[in-house]
Formats: C-alpha cells, sequence, structure tokens
C-alpha cells in the first residue's frame, strides 16, 4: 500500500498551465472560500494549503470508523464510444465506466475518473497524476512500461474511408497512402511500429480523425470497430464507411504503470468477483452485446394503444357487468353452501401443502443426484492437479540453476510473459497457491458428497452435533464472510450423541445461518452459532442469532408456512423454514423463534439425546 501512497500530484504552478484531463467528481474546499473582506489572511492561508498538499501523498478520505482510505484516481478517453466517453451533460459513461463503479462497489474502493485526449491521459499515468487506465490495448512494448490486469474485452479494428475512396483489404495496403489516427492509440503505435510515421496524420481524438477524414482530407483512417461507428453514427458522417474489418485485434483492459501490482491485484480480483456475480456479462450485454432498437414514434405507438386499449376496454366492462350479476347469485345461495365451501377449501389447501412437499422432495432428490456427479466430475480434475503440481514444482527446482546461469549471462528474459526477475520469485508461491487451492476444493466437494448423500435408512443414526455444525458452516463460508466481518461459534464440549440423520441437520444448519446471513443489515452486524446442553430436558440445544434487521410481531407465526417469505424480491421462496421444520419434527425436536424488529432474531433447535441402546 505504501507504494500506491506515492506521490501523483503534480504542482501547477501560476503560470497557467491547465490541467491535461477533465475531472468528474470534486470534493468542496473550504480553504478556497475566502470572502472579500478576508484578503490580509490569504496568503498564510495559501502557504499552509500549499504546505499540506507537499505533505500528503495522496487524495484520502476518512470512513465511519475514521480510517484513512484513499481515492483512486482512473483515467479514461473523453471521446471512446461505447467503451467510454462524457456524455451531453458532461458526465462519464460507457462500459468502461460502469465496469469500474461495479469493481470498486464490491471492492470497498472510492474511485475518480479523468478524462482527456488519450495521449494526456496516459501522460497522466506516467507521471503519477492517474493510478490506473480503465482500458488499455495490450501489445509486448506497452508491456515494458504497464502492467495489465486480465481482459475486459477483446478490441476489433477497421479501416475507414469515404464512401468514393478505392477499396483496401489490410494495413500493408495503406503505404503510400495519408492515414489519420488519434495520437498514443493502439494502432498508432503499431503504424509507427512498421514504418508509416511520414505518411501518417495525427489527432488527439478518434472523433476528430474521422471528422478530417470526413472533410475530405486524407485518405484513410485506422481506429476500433465499434467507436469509429458509434461515432460515425452521432457525428452523422454518413460518407464515411469500414472497407476493411478485423484488420487487427488486441486484448483490452485495466493498465497501471509498472510495478503498482498491489492496486492491479484490486481490480483483478473485483473483476472476477463482478464476472462470476454476473453483473459483467450484464453491463457487457448493455453497451457492446446488443445493437440499439429501432425507436417506435409517438403517432405509432397512439396507434397501437389505440388497438389494444378499445377491446381491453369492452372486455373490462363486460367483466365488470357480468361480476355485479354473479354476486347477485352467490349471495342468494351462500347461507347454504358456506359450509361445504370451507371443507372443499381446507382439503384443497392440505392438498396443495401435500403437493408442493412432493414436489420439494423431488427437486432434493434430483439436487443430490446432480451434486453426486458435479463432485465425481471435480473430483477427476482435482485429482490432476494435487498429483501434478508437487512434480511441475521439482521440476522448476531442476530446472532454475539452467535459468539462473542463462540470467546471468544473458540478462532478464521473458518466461510466461513475464521477466524472469520476477517470476524466479512467483512461480514457487504460485505452485504453492495451486496446491492449496486443489486441497480446499477436495475439502469442499467432499463436504458436498456428504450434504447431497440420501440418507433415508440413515434416520436411525447415532452423530455428534458439533461435527454437523462445523460441516455445515464451511459449505457457507463464503457467503458468512462476505455477510459479516463479526461471526462467533461457540460448542459445547458435553453434548452427548443425537439419533437422526447428520445431512438432514447439516441442511438445518445451512438454512438457519444463510437467513441469517440475509437479515443482516451490513457487515458490522454480527452472527452467533452455539450449541449448549440442557440436562433437564435431556435435549441437544443448537441457537443461531443475528443482530440484524428482525422480523416483524405478525409474520412470527407463518415463519414455518411453506412458500410464506419476507425476501420474495430477492429470490427467497419461503420453503427454507418449512423444510427445516418439517426435519426437526422428524427427529422428534422443536424449532422456536424469538425476535425484536430492527434489533435481531434468535431461532432454537431443541433435539431430544436418546440413551444408546446396548445388545446385551
Amino acid at each position: 500500500m505504501t507504494r500506491l501512497l506515492h506521490s501523483r500530484r503534480k504542482s501547477y504552478k501560476a503560470s497557467g498551465k491547465k490541467r491535461l484531463y477533465k475531472r468528474v467528481t470534486s470534493h468542496h474546499n473550504p480553504f478556497m472560500n475566502f470572502p472579500a473582506h478576508s484578503y490580509p489572511y490569504r496568503l498564510p492561508a495559501a502557504l499552509l494549503l500549499i504546505f499540506i498538499f507537499l505533505l500528503l501523498p495522496a487524495r484520502v478520505k476518512a470512513d465511519a470508523q475514521g480510517q484513512v482510505e484513499r481515492i483512486i484516481v482512473v483515467g479514461a478517453n473523453r471521446a471512446y464510444p461505447p467503451y467510454e466517453f462524457l456524455d451531453k451533460n458532461g458526465a462519464p459513461a460507457g462500459y468502461n465506466v460502469d465496469l469500474t463503479r461495479a469493481i470498486a462497489k464490491v471492492m470497498g474502493m472510492e474511485v475518480e475518473f479523468h478524462f482527456g485526449n488519450w495521449s494526456d491521459i496516459r501522460a497522466g499515468l506516467a507521471s503519477g497524476e492517474i493510478d490506473i487506465l480503465q482500458g488499455l490495448s495490450y501489445s509486448e512494448p506497452r508491456a515494458q512500461e504497464h502492467d495489465f490486469s486480465p481482459p475486459t474485452a477483446i478490441i476489433q479494428h477497421a479501416i475507414f474511408a469515404r464512401v468514393d475512396s478505392p477499396a483496401v483489404s489490410s494495413l500493408e495496403e495503406l503505404r503510400g497512402k495519408k492515414v489519420v489516427v488519434f495520437k498514443e492509440g493502439i494502432m498508432y503505435d503499431t503504424l509507427i511500429a512498421d514504418g508509416y510515421g511520414q505518411d501518417l496524420i495525427l489527432t488527439g481524438t478518434p472523433a476528430d480523425a474521422l471528422r478530417l477524414l470526413s472533410s475530405g482530407q486524407h485518405d484513410y483512417s485506422v481506429i476500433a470497430i465499434l467507436p469509429g461507428m458509434s461515432l460515425v453514427r452521432e457525428l452523422n458522417l454518413s460518407n464515411l464507411t469500414p472497407v476493411a474489418r478485423n484488420i487487427a485485434v488486441q486484448k483490452y483492459g485495466y493498465a497501471v504503470k509498472k510495478g503498482n501490482a498491489e492496486l492491479l491485484a484490486r481490480f483483478s480480483e473485483g473483476l472476477a468477483i463482478v464476472q462470476k456475480t454476473g453483473q459483467y456479462q450484464e453491463i457487457y450485454d448493455q453497451w457492446l452485446g446488443v445493437q440499439e432498437s429501432r425507436r417506435i414514434s409517438w403517432e405509432r405507438a397512439v396507434r397501437y394503444g389505440a388497438f389494444i386499449v378499445g377491446p381491453l376496454l369492452l372486455i373490462l366492462m363486460a367483466t365488470v357487468v357480468w361480476s355485479r350479476t354473479l354476486q347477485r347469485r352467490v349471495a342468494v345461495r351462500t347461507a347454504e353452501l358456506a359450509k361445504e365451501v370451507t371443507e372443499r377449501k381446507r382439503a384443497l389447501e392440505e392438498l396443495q401443502r401435500h403437493q408442493d412437499k412432493l414436489i420439494q422432495a423431488d427437486k432434493m432428490a434430483s439436487l443430490g443426484i446432480l451434486v453426486s456427479g458435479v463432485a465425481h466430475e471435480i473430483n477427476n480434475p482435482n485429482a490432476l492437479i494435487l498429483l501434478n503440481t508437487p512434480i511441475l514444482k521439482e521440476a522448476y527446482v531442476d530446472a532454475v540453476d539452467i535459468l539462473e546461469e542463462h540470467f546471468r549471462q544473458h540478462g532478464d528474459f521473458p518466461l510466461g510473459g513475464l521477466p524472469y526477475s520476477r517470476m524466479r520469485q512467483e512461480i514457487p508461491r504460485l505452485t504453492d497457491e495451486v496446491q492449496e487451492s486443489a486441497r480446499r476444493i477436495r475439502r469442499i466437494v467432499d463436504d458436498l458428497k456428504d450434504f447431497s448423500r440420501r440418507d433415508d435408512a440413515a434416520i436411525s443414526t447415532f452423530f455428534a452435533l458439533n461435527p454437523v455444525v462445523e460441516a455445515a458452516l464451511r459449505l457457507v463460508d463464503p457467503t458468512l464472510r462476505k455477510a459479516t466481518a463479526h461471526f462467533h461459534l461457540e460448542l459445547a464440549s458435553d453434548l452427548p450423541e443425537i439419533c437422526g440423520s447428520p445431512q438432514r441437520i447439516e441442511q438445518v444448519v445451512i438454512n438457519l445461518v444463510l437467513n441469517a446471513c440475509q437479515a443482516l443489515p451490513d457487515r458490522s452486524a454480527a452472527i452467533t452459532v452455539r450449541t449448549r446442553f440442557d440436562h433437564s430436558a435431556a435435549a441437544a440445544i443448537l441457537e443461531v442469532h443475528d443482530s440484524g434487521s428482525g422480523i416483524l410481531p405478525e409474520h412470527l407465526p407463518h415463519l414455518t408456512d411453506p412458500f410464506f417469505t419476507t425476501k420474495r424480491e430477492i429470490g427467497g421462496t419461503g420453503l427454507g423454514l418449512a423444510i427445516s421444520a418439517g426435519i426437526i419434527e422428524k427427529h422428534g425436536g422443536t424449532l422456536e423463534f424469538a425476535s425484536t424488529y430492527a434489533v435481531g432474531t434468535s431461532v432454537t433447535v431443541h433435539l431430544p439425546t436418546p440413551q444408546r441402546e446396548f445388545a446385551p
């Protein structure tokens, strides 16, 4: 973090040197609000302000706990739609902007976007005024100056020309032609490296390049296909068209100044999380995956609405008349049919409840088969990882002497896309992490297999409660760590064994802990799981307490009703507690709830501990 906090703010002198990019977030500065009558005090205050800026290595802020956290400056091209651009209101928009905001949210970071001409933004990264670029195409020369994240997109480039220009199909055919490119772009680097320098016309943005070509000057322009087509459409450059597509393809993603590995790791981790949660696909589909649909005119919308609303109104009126007639007929016969209706209603509800239980039981059986199959398929490749990783470690150890000798004689060289001087420290750590991760996969798969194993014949098994609780907590560990920073586990040492199905009890523990996680407003709230023995009732007690949002008093009697849920908007089905209550009832136990709204909830499970019977 020390390296990340190096100074990136250069002082801008009184000569009037302008900032090279647009800051799209701002913060109030109380030192700049001097009233007119306070002029004698401005000079000391200004000197104090300069002294503070010289001392602070980076912009910081204080969070709710008083801890200091820096603001990360993200550089972006001001005119590169749909990836990143400033909209008509001057606000940041585009695929990269939404992706950066999603990453910042999941990683708990605060970011500030700086937009400008691409060459100025890259210069800002080199000088330290900008921490990270949210969109930079990868190349080997650039990798000497920057470190790159995993790619967030693949950029395809095209050659644009006026509709009356001769067609070309490759970069090679552009030799001797005047080609417009924007400075410091990847195609600028590529064409310079291929010897096109004398024929290049440079602009500050892709939009400037296309405008210049559309005005009749020069011959061609090389630009990424999506930004090019977006700018042609938005700027109404109807005389331009792509004459050659996919002439170059580059990986595109986040980039930092060489050596800023910690910041890059945070963004890479956030990118992986966003991809796993599905937010990445939503952002990708919104900006890159779907063409803009054709808009329907107001006149057509009104016409279609009239065709639809008119018949609906007639149907509605007929329905109202029929409903009134039906109500009068029902009122006449209500007295004699009330008892029959009540009995039928009760029978239908009971039938529906049994059908729901049968459907859920079938789903759980299918889920068990599916999990067992998936666990088997995961175990096979994971076993190869566990087997081959030590061999790879030994192979690297055997090759170290040769690599070191080559390093001493010829200097640094690339190994796996990174300098050997870095990889010789990273490879042992990477192989250890791979091996430990594979072991963790094996433990998780074993827990899943235990959880999904059919236990129809194991209902009378004697087992200890504490190991079952620990196994359930391992399964929900990622959710627990995400939901709270204050989890407490208290396991009693004097618990006798209980009789029943350990898999079913494990399912109950999982349901209760997941419910507790969903009730927490933030990670500062706590969850406590506790076991103890009630000697007077000869019962093992499991308690799950959370300091979350609590439950309304009118909802408490219905918590174990099938399909009753207060979390339907986030995907709740209302079956978890109903299933848990049925499992506890089959084990001869009870499930009790105590809750205070906005304070927390406690769930207590009582399980009888019968004496084990031994044969004489």
